[in-house]
């Protein structure tokens, strides 16, 4: 039996959006082609113990409304792990949260991004190094993808690379590795649940000087990145499935 893949689940959606648009696990699981079977699900902020790295076959780490700063006992677990697993070369892929952690976990700084939160679809430039990549070498020079945060990767860890930015965060995608990556932009997102998180956060927005409605009208499909996760899964044999040709449309 193949070993499963690991979704490592550091918070969930508002309630108002998983209602609606279901939570991490399914948007994970969609946009890598992974199939049900194989996920296995942790929710390390419940307290659920991580499996051994060398018993799963890759582990995908997910976004949360906690801050890597409070360093909570849960989350330092976690960034305990993310080092054991690196050691075992484990094929990771964190997003968000996820990001953040795994930056940190491995000696770079996270703490609040300056001049407050990044949301909304936004352009993510590609750097030097990107057209070389295995996973991001079909990636054009500059693409959308779906954000919101208001921590960041502020010193990325020594030896990682730095291979995507957006104007205000110079550290949207950080390899660590052949086998490890993460993103501080959101790939599992699609249009729909952008709005939503848009819509949920529209009076902290506008209390912040920026415009919600005109962020929320900027929404667009974000192809190019949300093929970032099918990519990885490909990449290391984590899902057979060829890409879809006329799956249903997640970015729309």
């Amino acid at each position: 039996m193949s070993r499963p893949v690991l979704i490592i689940r550091t918070g969930r959606a508002p309630e108002a959006i998983r209602a609606r648009h279901g939570d991490f696990p399914h948007w994970f699981r969609l946009a890598t082609g992974v199939a049900r079977e194989r996920i296995q699900v942790i929710d390390v902020a419940a307290g659920e113990t991580l499996p051994k790295a060398t018993d799963i076959a890759g582990a995908l780490i997910t976004g949360s409304a906690a801050m890597v700063t409070e360093r909570a006992t849960w989350s330092e677990r976690t960034a305990g792990w993310i080092r054991d697993a690196m050691d075992h070369e484990l094929p990771m892929f964190g997003v968000c949260y996820g990001h953040q952690l795994m930056a940190h976990a491995l000696g770079g700084r996270v703490d609040y991004l300056p001049g407050g939160r990044e949301i909304g679809t936004l352009p993510i430039e590609c750097l030097a190094g990107a057209a070389d990549d295995p996973l991001l070498a079909s990636l054009p020079g500059s693409f959308r993808a779906h954000t919101t945060h208001e921590q960041s990767v502020l010193e990325p860890p020594a030896g990682a690379r730095v291979m995507a930015r957006s104007a205000r965060d110079p550290h949207h995608l950080l390899r660590y590795g052949p086998h490890a990556v993460s993103v501080q932009f959101h790939p599992e997102f699609n249009a729909e649940v952008m709005r939503a998180y848009i819509h949920r956060k529209r009076h902290d927005v506008r209390r912040e000087g920026a415009d919600p409605t005109s962020i929320f009208r900027a929404v667009a499909p974000t192809p190019m990145a949300r093929q970032l996760l099918r990519r990885f899964a490909r990449h290391h044999r984590l899902s057979d499935h060829a890409a879809p040709g006329g799956q249903r449309r997640e970015d729309g």
